[in-house]
């Protein structure tokens, strides 16, 4: 009899639904466009198959939203949350933070130690792949193309003079070392804005890229995998009539997507193929996004960023990308979080 009782206990436990937090916000400027990322992620993932939480972090003060009038705190020594006395875990965390802490391996760490799967790559992928300087010099170890940099620190007096040889035959983007992919980054034309850009691109890192401007065609591809299966997105070619593909074009949409990009098929597998070697080279996992410029110069594919927690709204380049593969999101997601919980 004992021994029915225990049997039937596991059989009730494996039918109930995982918790999953989508964990969003963060501290970067991005707060919000994150939070928009969690919502299109919570239409996304089979609540079906999983009882989903929207954990929102920003700074210190982490909350579990239950409805629209109720945020509970979140227990930071397990990562739970308790109502009307009933302690409840999680099973599973989906980043989707743009920027500190989910993007830099933070977050990544704290799983770790809770012993939690979650969406990415581990800390020092992340961490890595947050760090622009960092990423390119690890990049192009392996012959892969990225744009000329060097690299300023707060503490130095010699900023200026450093960066004043990088604008003075060609334009350049100053942009903060470590940061969310839209924020502090200006393009440099002449010598004289050059002193603001590194002031405002130091006001989101303490470390700041001085980056050779590469004129061309941008262009973007994401991917995922998952065991022994591996899925290449087609490419997104991006438009717009911005100086470059700022926060405005990103987010408020001031840019055309095309997908698939106007390409040949050629060049296409070329970027499809360069994309899925960085994915294994920095270890990522989960679905991941990279840019890239087609220079227009020497045909040359340059390797612009990473980013291990692309946007994930309803018009975001990866839904756009899954859709024009014929494929299903809400699928994909469930082939990440079942990898990750089963391991």
């Amino acid at each position: 009899m004992k021994n029915n009782t225990v049997s039937s206990t596991t059989h009730k436990l494996k039918r109930m639904k995982p918790n999953v937090a989508i964990v969003a916000g963060g501290d970067s400027k991005e707060n919000e466009i994150s939070l928009k990322s969690a919502a299109g992620l919570y239409s996304f993932i089979d609540s079906r198959r999983y009882k989903l939480f929207i954990v929102k972090i920003t700074g210190t003060e982490w909350t579990v939203q239950l409805d629209k009038d109720t945020h509970l705190p979140i227990d930071k020594n397990d990562f739970s949350f308790t109502c009307n006395g009933m302690k409840t875990v999680f099973d599973f965390a989906y980043i989707t933070i743009h920027g500190t802490p989910g993007e830099n391996g933070i977050l990544q760490g704290y799983f770790e130690l809770l012993h939690i799967p979650y969406s990415t790559g581990g800390a020092l992928t992340s961490a890595l792949t947050f760090n622009k300087f960092a990423c390119n010099k690890f990049l192009s170890a392996y012959s892969i193309d990225v744009p000329h940099s060097i690299l300023l620190k707060k503490s130095s007096d010699n900023n200026i003079d450093l960066a004043k040889s990088m604008v003075a035959s060609h334009p350049c983007f100053v942009k903060p070392a470590s940061s969310g992919s839209s924020v502090g980054i200006t393009k440099v034309k002449t010598p004289e804005t050059l002193q603001p850009a590194i002031q405002k691109a130091f006001a989101e890192s303490d470390e700041v890229i001085v980056e050779t401007g590469i004129e061309g065609i941008e262009v973007t591809c994401g991917m995922y995998s998952v065991g022994k299966k591996t899925v290449v997105f087609p490419v997104t070619e991006v438009v717009t009539k911005n100086d470059f593909f700022d926060f405005n074009a990103k987010y408020k949409g001031e840019v055309e997507e095309i997908t698939p990009a106007r390409l040949s098929k050629e060049l296409t597998k070329k970027i499809q193929n360069l994309t899925e070697k960085i994915y294994f080279l920095l270890d990522c996992k989960g679905i991941v996004r990279i840019d890239y410029i087609i220079s227009n110069r020497d045909d040359k594919i340059y390797t612009i960023e990473v980013n291990t927690t692309p946007g994930m709204t309803e018009t975001s380049f990866i839904p756009q990308q899954v859709h024009a593969a014929g494929l299903n999101i809400t699928d994909i997601l469930t082939e990440i979080i079942e990898n990750q919980i089963n391991k």
